[in-house]
C-alpha cells in the first residue's frame, strides 16, 4: 500500500483542504436551525455506543418511523452486547421483523460477538477500528464515532451527500464525486470533539431528511439558503423573474 492510500495520509490530505466558500456561515445557520427544529428521536437522547450502533444498523435503508416502532422493543429484549451475542440467531432475526434486510440483524449479532472477543466488550471509538467490524461501512463507522463518542468524524449518508452536493458542488455530475463530498464533510464540520461535532452531523442529516429532500429542494424554507450555491442561484433566478416585464 502506498503512503498516499493509508488512513493517516488520507486524514492529513483532508486536513490540508480549504473549506468551501461560505462554509462557516453554512455551519452557523445549520446549527442554529437544528436547535429549534431537530426532531426528538430516541437515539438522539443517548451516547451509549451499543444503543447508537443498534439505531444506525436499523436506520440503514429504513424509514425513521419504522425504526422508532422497533428500536425500544429490540433493546428491551437485547439490553447489552452480551445478551445479543448469546441469543439464538433465529430469535434475533424474529426480533428484526418489520425492518427488513435481515442480514443487518445477523451482522449486528456477529459484531457483538466480535467486540466481546476482540475488544473486551467495548465498542471502539476509532473510525478505522469500527470499520473493521462486521456490517460496518464508512458511514456507520463515522456515525458511531460521532454520535456515541462525539468525535469530529465525517458521516456522509444519502441525505448528507445530497445537501453537500447542492450547497457546495452543484456542478458535480450525478452519481459521481463521492470522495469529494466526504472531503468536504471533513473540512466543514467542527474540528474538535464534543457536543458541537455531534450536533453538526445530526443537523445536516436532518436538513436532508426534512428540507433538502430528494424529491424537492425546499429552498424557500431552507435555513442555510444564503450559504448554499443552489439556494443562491434559485434566489437570483427568482429575483430576475420578478424584475422582468
Amino acid at each position: 500500500m502506498s503512503p498516499k492510500s493509508t488512513p493517516r495520509a488520507a486524514r492529513s490530505r483532508v486536513s490540508r483542504l480549504r473549506a468551501p466558500l461560505r462554509a462557516s456561515e453554512f455551519r452557523r445557520r445549520l446549527l442554529r436551525w437544528f436547535r429549534s427544529h431537530g426532531r426528538d428521536l430516541p437515539w438522539r437522547r443517548t451516547r451509549d455506543p451499543y444503543h447508537v450502533l443498534v439505531s444506525e444498523f436499523m436506520l440503514q435503508q429504513t424509514q425513521v418511523s419504522r425504526v422508532e416502532a422497533c428500536y425500544h422493543r429490540f433493546l428491551e429484549r437485547y439490553p447489552t452486547l452480551d445478551v445479543l451475542a448469546a441469543s439464538p440467531p433465529a430469535m434475533v432475526r424474529e426480533s428484526w421483523a418489520g425492518l427488513g434486510y435481515y442480514r443487518r440483524a445477523a451482522n449486528l449479532q456477529l459484531l457483538a460477538q466480535t467486540v466481546l472477543r476482540d475488544h473486551g466488550g467495548v465498542i471502539p471509538a476509532d473510525v478505522e477500528a469500527l470499520r473493521a467490524l462486521p456490517g460496518v461501512g464508512r458511514y456507520t463507522a463515522g456515525a458511531v464515532a460521532c454520535f456515541a463518542y462525539e468525535r469530529p468524524a465525517a458521516a456522509v449518508d444519502t441525505n448528507v451527500a445530497r445537501v453537500l452536493r447542492r450547497a457546495f458542488h452543484p456542478k458535480l455530475p450525478p452519481g459521481s464525486g463521492d470522495q469529494r463530498l466526504w472531503e468536504t464533510a471533513g473540512v466543514i464540520a467542527p474540528q474538535r470533539r464534543g457536543a458541537t461535532a455531534w450536533a453538526f452531523n445530526q443537523a445536516i442529516m436532518e436538513l436532508g431528511a426534512l428540507v433538502c429532500t430528494a424529491r424537492v429542494a425546499r429552498c424557500g424554507a431552507c435555513p442555510v439558503r444564503p450559504a448554499c450555491a443552489t439556494g443562491r442561484r434559485v434566489r437570483s433566478l427568482a429575483a430576475g423573474t420578478s424584475s422582468g416585464p
